[in-house]
């Protein structure tokens, strides 16, 4: 039984698709489903349950699920017992500090090619231009992103909460269709704040912002704050370390999705990509 059999099923068992395994994996999706069957073959069960529409993991699927997690961490410490030092990993993120980047942080320190993080707190452009320079490994962005410099790959999507005051006309509702907000309400961080997540926001109005931008975002919160008629957008995560007791945070109806993603420079090994994207996968 091969190590890397065991990444391959724990990476189709994330994902649950083998597409996105693949990409995540750097390879073609028929070396996935040919690593899953010869697994399946050797361990004598059958781990997922697929079908044109889906796929799942079956009860024996998920009991080594956990094993080949485990498996995986110990061959990595293996790894490093031996002489094999951790790489200082140097990732470029916002200020504050998620659950998911928390979650990611061990998920790379324990994972098959372990890593010591270190956060770097840059501005998005600033980011960018790091990982294109070599200065930082690997960057998180969040919204619409592309570019020919860097690699960027998407790695998870998040909801968009409505921010506004427990005065709002709309605070008393479980949900907010963003047909019902005021467009003249609405309070936006300058474009160069975070050109890709401002984009992205700008994609999900129904109609244009009327109002000039205030500022970064902690302008538009104390804006928000003390305006009945304001409200903004944020991504769920970022919520995390922006909560305040003026602040209400609500979801919309429908929802409203913003991608995540990993960017690392042209030069980054495919594999290394994958791995960095798993991290921070849901």
């Amino acid at each position: 039984m091969e190590l890397r059999a065991l990444q391959y099923f724990v990476t189709v068992a994330e994902e649950l698709h083998f597409g996105r395994a693949a990409q995540r994996l750097g390879i073609v999706q028929p070396a996935v489903s040919q690593q899953i069957a010869r697994l399946e073959r050797e361990l004598g069960v059958r781990l997922l349950d697929r079908t044109s529409r889906r796929v799942r993991l079956t009860l024996a699927g998920e009991r080594v699920l956990a094993a080949a997690r485990k498996t995986l961490a110990a061959a990595a410490r293996v790894r490093v017992v031996a002489g094999e030092p951790a790489a200082v990993l140097r990732i470029g993120v916002a200020s504050c500090v998620t659950r998911r980047l928390d979650r990611a942080v061990g998920r790379l320190s324990d994972g098959e090619r372990p890593a010591e993080p270190k956060l770097v707190d840059l501005p998005v452009a600033a980011r960018l231009d790091a990982v294109r320079d070599g200065e930082l490994d690997l960057a998180l962005v969040r919204g619409a992103l592309a570019s020919a410099a860097v690699t960027v790959v998407r790695a998870w999507s998040e909801p968009l909460y409505a921010v506004f005051a427990h005065e709002h006309p709309a605070a008393r509702r479980p949900a907010v269709n963003l047909h019902d907000l005021d467009p003249y309400g609405l309070r936006l961080p300058a474009r160069d704040s975070d050109p890709p997540m401002h984009d992205a926001i700008l994609a999900a109005l129904p109609v244009a912002p009327l109002r000039p931008p205030a500022g970064d975002m902690l302008n538009v919160l104390f804006e928000v704050g003390r305006d009945t008629e304001g409200w903004t957008l944020m991504a769920a995560e970022q919520l995390d370390g922006s909560r305040s007791a003026r602040l209400l945070q609500m979801p919309l109806d429908p929802p409203v999705t913003v991608d995540g993603h990993v960017v690392t420079s042209l030069a980054t090994p495919e594999s290394c990509v994958a791995s960095y994207v798993a991290a921070f996968a849901d």
